[in-house]
């Protein structure tokens, strides 16, 4: 969920709206200007409704184990960021989510 709420957050924020709102500076007429784009909004929800779902894994499962396991959010947002905003996936980003996924699946099998 936090991945797919950091490709909606994108889209808002790369939106023409944000941008001329943004090419201003940051004022806080500006900021709410932000905040109230309906992909900003989106994403801010799916972020709080994937925090509920981690009040949630915490209340069954040990912080140690399961914390890892929020490291395979960047080999999810690395996918969904080139398949949906076409972001570069170079050899040294594969290689070191690899090992960030390898390292959550040594925790996962202990």
């Amino acid at each position: 969920m936090t991945s797919l709420a950091q490709i909606i957050l994108k889209f808002g924020m790369s939106s023409p709206e944000v941008a001329r709102t943004l090419s201003g500076g940051i004022r806080l007429s500006g900021a709410v200007s932000v905040l109230l784009h309906p992909l900003v909004i989106s994403g801010l929800v799916l972020y709080f409704v994937a925090a509920l779902v981690w009040l949630l894994v915490l209340s069954k499962v040990d912080v140690s184990l399961a914390y890892p396991f929020v490291g395979l959010g960047l080999v999810v947002t690395m996918a969904l960021a080139w398949a949906f905003l076409g972001e570069a996936v170079t050899t040294v980003r594969i290689v070191g989510t690899l090992l960030i996924a390898a390292g959550v699946a040594l925790l996962a099998v202990h």
